[in-house]
């Protein structure tokens, strides 16, 4: 196996694709703008999947599912969440389909098969939910409700890539009810702590928890909250989100609530929700041009051997050891991959695994049963090392973990490295030129004056740090007055 990929330097974008491609993660389907997930892929989904689901289970939720389909005036309901998908949006309208006459073998929609009222593909779930919700609250015991489901939805997405943006994809979206509107906000910021817990210490990618503009708001929402990472490119990734939606969905729906007081109240809302999209997020911060860089933490085999032979006696006496350091290294809560394949030989394997990202590589070979050593192979750093294979047990998770905060800590300084100050427009185009990345620069808090930089050099206001602090300045494109930064960028 060569090292085929186009390099970073050379197109990005490209060596994006090519990867996801080669490193069997996923790839288009039959159906436009839609994606397979390889086995591969979908592994490393379910680690991400699988911590989340712990971690939203810990913080008192509990996993339901919603339909796909929501009736139409279900989905106008809440008239600012049906205007922001509604260009998104694909719709049912029959049930069946018929054979065409005039074309044999050929099927059409059958005309007497028409829906009385249209059914939207969910492209999210407030609608039905909040519809449900209605028959489930009816007093303050009922409260809080907090539900999250995994699914898939649709937006129609006319410019797709895989992973970061495709015309369905995966995803978790939680939906809450509360009594009180602090109740509620503060879930919406818990989540959104959440997220950026997860994403920096499993998916060793750093970010910064923000507020987005009103412009930039989910549809429906009062706050949006967020997480921000930087990819290798310069440019912005939101890396998840959690709305605090007021009392909007309640009062579309009529979600009603009799207090301790006896008094007939609406409920307060939060949604939040991550999807395959950190797919994405992660191929692109760590990877190199040799291929994947997976976090420990999040990859499907933490640790592969290679045997090396060259007749079937010495593959017996390299594999028994091999099998028993597998043990060894299983006990230890450790996902080991044992290759023994007799169809390709270790050096293909060897790029194959670099490839795919697998963080350590253990090859064993004849001399090293002599010598009771091994060679072991660091994927983040491509650093080679002779190990004995009595210390293996002991230093293999101290080593994952080495390079779990490796890969933070090498993120983290490209991401901090890349923050830059400007207080004149001219700076704040040159550095998006030249650098990239975040650019910090006062706001005068217009909607007006955001679209304009938007449309004046296609970055937009990724989020308002919620460590931002009081600084008197000057708008960097109208020159009025602000009072605190807010952090611009290009984005995915």
């Amino acid at each position: 196996m060569g090292k085929t990929l186009t390099s970073r330097k050379e197109d990005y974008s490209k060596w994006y694709n090519e990867l996801v491609v080669k490193a069997n993660l996923a790839e288009n389907s039959a159906v436009r703008g839609c994606m397979t997930i390889k086995p591969y892929g979908y592994a490393i989904w379910e680690k991400m999947q699988a911590e989340l689901d712990k971690k939203f289970k810990e913080t008192g939720h509990e996993n339901a599912y919603f339909p796909l389909f929501v009736p139409k005036s279900l989905f106008e309901a809440e008239e600012k969440n049906a205007e922001g998908f509604a260009k998104e949006c694909a719709v049912v309208t029959h049930y069946r389909l018929q054979n065409n006459p005039d074309q044999p073998g050929k099927l059409q929609v059958d005309p007497e098969a028409k829906l009385e009222e249209e059914l939207i593909v969910r492209p999210t779930s407030e609608a039905i939910i909040w519809n449900t919700f209605k028959g489930w609250i009816e007093s303050y015991r009922d409260l809080p409700l907090k539900i999250n489901q995994w699914a898939n939805v649709v937006r129609w997405e006319m410019r797709t890539r895989l992973f970061l943006r495709t015309a369905e994809f995966l995803w978790q979206e939680g939906h809450t009810a509360h009594a009180t509107k602090a109740e509620a906000i503060e879930e919406a910021e818990l989540m959104n702590e959440v997220y950026a817990n997860f994403v920096e210490n499993f998916m060793a990618i750093p970010v910064i928890q923000g507020k987005k503009t009103e412009s930039e708001r989910f549809a429906g929402a009062v706050e949006t909250y967020c997480i921000e990472s930087l990819m290798q490119d310069g440019k912005a990734l939101q890396a998840g989100t959690s709305h605090f939606l007021g009392e909007n969905f309640a009062k579309a729906f009529d979600v009603k609530f009799t207090s301790d007081k006896g008094k007939q109240e609406y409920v307060w809302a939060t949604s939040w929700g991550v999807s395959t999209r950190l797919m994405g997020a992660l191929i692109m911060t760590h990877s190199d041009d040799n291929g994947l860089v997976l976090p420990p933490k999040l990859a499907p085999n933490q640790v592969v051997i290679v045997p090396i032979y060259r007749n079937e006696e010495q593959f017996e006496e390299v594999s028994k050891k091999a099998k028993e350091i597998q043990k060894e290294l299983q006990d230890k809560g450790i996902r080991v991959k044992f290759d023994d394949r007799d169809t390709h030989k270790p050096g293909w394997k060897f790029a194959e695994y670099e490839l795919r990202g697998v963080p350590l590589r253990i090859a064993i070979g004849p001399k090293d049963l002599e010598k009771g050593t091994v060679e072991l192979a660091r994927r983040d750093t491509l650093s080679k090392s002779f190990v004995n294979q009595s210390d293996l047990s002991k230093i293999i998770v101290p080593l994952l973990d080495e390079i779990q905060e490796t890969l933070f800590e090498k993120a983290k300084n490209f991401r901090d490295e890349h923050i830059t100050e400007v207080d004149s427009f001219e700076e704040f185009k040159k550095v998006l030129k030249d650098k990239g990345g975040f650019i910090s620069a006062h706001w005068d808090g217009t909607a007006e004056t955001e679209q304009k930089i938007k449309e004046l050099t296609k970055a937009t206001i990724r989020c308002i740090p919620l460590d931002t602090k009081f600084e008197a300045g000057k708008c960097v494109l109208t020159g009025e007055k602000s009072d605190k930064r807010v952090l611009f960028a290009k984005a995915y």
